[in-house]
């Protein structure tokens, strides 16, 4: 359905490529149930897929998530859901936000909106049926493109053209579109460095020193979730060259200090620059020999699980290495006592920096990863029944004993040198 809005926005006929990955999506995706669901509630619903997926379908790259727009407000949006049993839950119901669930595809669907009022981080919203109010609400022109289930595309502020010219610009006022929501300072850069063919304009610029104090007001969970966005859109490379990017960035993450050593990758560290691992990419942007880490992690609600890997490449790199610290049988060791990944981390690590890659070092990765933990081949029961140890202290000192010298004699120990151990 073209809704008489349209004649008021620009609308772009299917392009074949375009076209092309809107049908890839009905294909590999349960997304057609919810166009119907809510394309048949009545005769004037419509929903259409904006922002990220569409700008990324223009761009020819991998669409990993799905966003929609709809002109049914939220309770009416979750009618038509249940009509069809469709799963859902209320994502930010506040601002019209719910997630459609099909099989293991989590769909958002957000009701058109008019900000009525906004703090810098929060807005107050009155839903619409006008699709070029909602569009004049967003941040960035390439952001602004709606589609229909077929790749038609409705774009009221040219973002398509932007695309192709390699342009980020504001919708409307800069100041005005940062100042709704400060995040937008964050989301320029990244745009920019991931799009944009020009410089920055001067006037951006200034609007964003001008306002650079208002990200203090910002969660520390919705900069770490930026800051993610950052390494798996793989920019760093060009945010390290950036001057401006950079110092914006020493402003907003002070811990992020070591943003120089992804400006001329070797071959190794432009392979794990596209992997966009996070936790190890950040290891490397805040490990810095001082306890620079440990304040990071205290700011930002990283996992536990995270916060141990960050703090087992930390603490090996603290330490002063040497010719020994990469020997095999020392990574042996480190082996034994902190995993497969830790073992795998320090080592990428120490290629990454390098000027030249160390092919001692990538063979060590190779063997490791394809390496089983090693089993100490005597137990607490062995000890017990064969020797005759009762249980207690002398029984844990000597499980220690023995295996300290297992570990340091490369996971080897004949049956003298054990009787040796406990007999000493």
């Amino acid at each position: 359905m073209i809704n008489f809005l349209d004649k008021f926005l620009t609308r772009t006929n299917n392009l074949d490529y375009i076209g092309q990955g809107f049908n890839d999506l009905l294909k590999n995706t349960p997304i057609k149930k919810v166009f119907e669901s809510i394309n048949n509630f009545s005769s004037n619903s419509e929903i259409r897929y904006v922002g990220g997926c569409v700008r990324k379908i223009i761009q020819k790259e991998l669409v990993d998530d799905i966003d929609l727009a709809t002109n049914l407000n939220p309770q009416q949006v979750s009618e038509a859901l249940k009509n069809d049993n469709i799963n859902f839950y209320e994502t930010g119901i506040e601002h019209g936000t719910i997630t459609a669930v099909i099989e293991d595809y989590k769909f958002e669907i957000t009701s058109l909106r008019e900000d009525l009022e906004t703090d810098g981080r929060h807005a107050r919203v009155k839903f619409s049926t006008n699709w070029k109010k909602d569009a004049s609400r967003r941040d960035f022109t390439i952001n602004s493109i709606f589609s229909d289930i077929e790749g038609n595309l409705f774009d009221p502020f040219n973002g398509k053209e932007d695309l192709k010219n390699g342009l980020v610009k504001f919708i409307g006022d800069p100041e005005k579109r940062i100042k709704e929501d400060y995040l937008r300072i964050l989301r320029y850069l990244r745009f920019f460095l991931k799009y944009s063919n020009n410089k920055h304009e001067t006037e951006t610029l200034k609007v964003i020193k001008k306002n650079l104090v208002g990200i203090s007001s910002l969660s520390s969970d919705r900069l770490l979730d930026e800051l993610k966005k950052y390494v798996k859109a793989r920019i760093l490379t060009k945010l390290s060259k950036d001057k401006f990017s950079i110092e914006v960035f020493k402003i907003i993450f002070p811990q992020i200090k070591k943003i120089k050593l992804f400006s001329n990758p070797n071959t190794f560290a432009k392979t794990k620059i596209q992997e966009a691992n996070f936790i190890f990419l950040l290891s490397l942007l805040i490990i810095d020999g001082s306890d620079n880490a440990d304040y990071f992690i205290y700011k930002f609600n990283i996992s536990k699980k995270n916060q141990k890997r960050l703090k087992i490449i930390d603490n090996f790199y603290n330490e002063k290495i040497t010719i020994r610290s990469f020997t095999e049988q020392n990574l042996n060791k480190f082996f034994y006592y902190h995993g497969k990944q830790a073992v795998i981390d320090i080592l990428s690590y120490r290629l990454f920096t390098l000027k030249k890659v160390d092919e001692k070092l990538l063979n060590f990765i190779r063997i490791f990863e394809s390496k089983n933990l090693p089993i100490m081949p005597i137990n607490a029961k062995v000890l017990i029944e064969k020797y005759h140890i009762p249980k207690g202290i002398t029984l844990g000192n000597k499980l220690k004993m023995i295996e300290e010298k297992w570990v340091n004699n490369n996971f080897q120990l004949s049956e003298k040198q054990i009787n040796k151990l406990i007999s000493g």
